[in-house]
């Protein structure tokens, strides 16, 4: 893993160094301001949608997870192509598709974190939730604090 992590830049650079072989140093640049230009944007629209959809929820008392967990994909590939180079450009392709990336991480993640990671991105509507609820049974010690003489 030292190694990959330290091999990656290096990976990078020959990834930008090819392309200009086999177009030129121009084009090899541009597509480095174009994927640079185009994190930025992408950065700053998921950067107001999330905070246009948490702003919607406080207002709602709902937050739906799934849609600040497509946010942080966004994030996170916006941030991959600020990085120059194709291997992190082909990254943050893999994370923009989400059937893609789902089934990438049910085959990488173990199946213990599996299961928490989808219980934290089910969806649930109002009466979903409120149905959720009435089944939830919570155990734990109970101690009465009120006089047992008196009634509520």
């Amino acid at each position: 893993m030292r190694l990959l992590v330290l091999l990656y830049p290096w990976l990078e650079l020959l990834s930008l160094i090819q392309l200009g072989v086999e177009t030129n140093a121009l084009t090899a640049m541009a597509w480095v301001i174009l994927m640079i230009l185009l994190g930025v944007g992408m950065l700053r629209r998921v950067g107001t949608a999330a905070v246009v959809r948490l702003r919607e929820a406080q207002r709602s008392g709902i937050l739906q997870q799934h849609l600040l967990l497509d946010d942080m994909a966004i994030a996170v590939a916006a941030l991959l192509f600020i990085i120059p180079g194709l291997l992190s450009d082909f990254f943050a392709l893999v994370v923009l598709i989400g059937p893609l990336r789902r089934w990438l991480a049910r085959r990488l993640l173990p199946a213990d974190t599996r299961s928490v990671h989808t219980q934290t991105t089910a969806f649930y509507t109002h009466s979903d939730a409120r149905e959720r609820d009435r089944n939830v049974t919570l155990e734990g010690d109970f101690e009465r604090v009120d006089k047992p003489d008196q009634e509520p």
